[in-house]
């Protein structure tokens, strides 16, 4: 039996000559459309990739690293689809065009989802479905296949759940995430740059508008999808019950981070002490803040705490710092010219401030030595202030050394004195 002959045999008809000229006609306008999809990758892609960057560059490296791949496919699938409405087409000249349509929207799709940071999985699932529709569109028809997934499926009272409405949600969620995630990264970028706000009320822009962003596509969603809220009441009420018995420090930790946020008394960049840690904050989260310490450790510490408890800000209304630095002075020394040395110790110190210009204090008169203190004012403390008081004190040392001024140490005088004679026995002899 002959290839013709089988195919007869099983309902499949060749095409005439006809339509295999209409299917070859089809196959090079399609591979054309592929074609000028590349040329618009190489050249219209850098330039979308430069305008992402200026837009949304705040997390969208991995975009920008795509955009001349992703304009490649998404410029031939848009030019396929053209050229698939644009003429009635047979089905053996429909077919290339809805392979070729299907694999470049695929492509794109998972170029897009993995830019935006969706898992491996979640992309190509999405992807395969995407694929599936448009090809079968192209050569026959999305009907058989609903009818196939909508019979797969069981009844609860009046709601039908099938395989068709598990896909329809699958994609729904996977297309919301990604427009969630990619409205986020625009509306950061936005904020991040909007003059007249200064980090704390851009930070508080980003958490709220990421929250209004992601109660918007719940809403959206649940529309889409025809989901009856009012289905939901029980569940909201044991939810509300698990929000205010086991997700109370969790609840209490968002609103503490948001007052931290408004009213401004902890920001990014200042410098904190709480207990015996002392560092800078480097974010404040939902949960808790960030604040890494000199030795490159970072404490996670909840918003409630800082709520709660006594912090020290350096930096809350002015980032200027009084640094401490004590030192003693022999009793025999030239006090005055003492003095003058410690000032010029601190004057030459590269973080210590001119103005406000550093002093010494004479605290005290103690056992060995006379008791200083040199106040120096620096502008950094985020860089730290035992490094400052090690630079002024090595630079005191050389100019004590140079000018002979001693440094003290304790000192005891031990005076011996003669022991009595013992009294005499007065006792007669036996």
């Amino acid at each position: 039996m002959t290839l013709p002959e089988w195919l007869q045999a099983n309902g499949l008809d060749l095409p005439s000559r006809a339509e295999g000229i209409e299917a070859a006609i089809a196959t090079g306008l399609m591979l054309a459309m592929l074609g000028a999809g590349t040329v618009a990758g190489r050249v219209a892609g850098p330039r979308f990739a430069g305008f992402w960057t200026r837009h949304a560059a705040n997390h969208g490296e991995l975009v920008a690293g795509r955009l001349c791949t992703i304009t490649r496919y998404l410029t031939s699938a848009v030019l396929l689809a053209i050229l698939s409405a644009a003429w009635r087409w047979s089905p053996w000249a429909q077919a290339p065009i809805g392979l070729a349509l299907g694999v470049t929207a695929a492509l794109a799709a998972v170029q897009m989802l993995r830019g935006l940071g969706l898992p491996r999985w979640m992309a190509w699932t999405a992807a395969a479905m995407l694929f599936v529709g448009l090809f079968s569109q192209a050569v026959g028809g999305l009907a058989p296949i609903i009818r196939v997934l909508e019979a797969i499926g069981f009844n609860i009272g009046t709601r039908r759940f099938s395989l068709m409405l598990l896909v329809t949600m699958l994609v729904t969620v996977v297309a919301l995430y990604a427009v969630v995630r990619l409205a986020n990264r625009v509306v950061e970028h936005w904020i991040a740059h909007a003059r007249g706000l200064d980090p704390t009320q851009r930070l508080l822009g980003q958490k709220l508008a990421s929250i209004a962003i992601v109660v918007a596509a719940f809403f959206f969603g649940t529309d889409l999808l025809e989901i009856d809220l009012t289905t939901f009441a029980i569940f909201s009420g044991g939810l509300g019950l698990a929000v205010g018995f086991g997700l109370q420090k969790t609840i209490g930790n968002l609103i503490a981070g948001i007052i931290l946020l408004l009213d401004r008394s902890i920001k990014p960049g200042d410098v904190i002490a709480l207990g015996q840690e002392i560092g800078w904050v480097n974010k404040i989260g939902v949960r808790a803040v960030s604040i890494v310490t000199r030795d490159g450790k970072e404490h996670l510490i909840p918003n409630e705490n800082l709520m709660t408890q006594e912090v020290e800000n350096w930096s809350y209304s002015d980032r200027n710092v009084r640094v401490r630095i004590p030192v003693r002075v022999s009793y025999d020394a030239d006090l005055r010219l003492a003095q003058q040395l410690m000032l010029r110790a601190a004057a030459e110190s590269p973080r210590v401030l001119k103005s406000p210009k550093p002093t010494i204090w004479l605290m005290s008169y103690g056992d060995y030595a006379l008791e200083h203190e040199i106040l120096a004012w620096i502008s950094d403390p985020e860089s730290g202030v035992g490094n400052v008081r090690s630079d002024v004190l090595n630079r005191l040392w050389w100019l004590f050394k140079e000018h002979d001024i001693t440094l003290p140490y304790p000192q005891r005088d031990v005076h011996i004195r003669t022991a009595p004679h013992p009294p005499k026995d007065t006792l007669p002899p036996l």
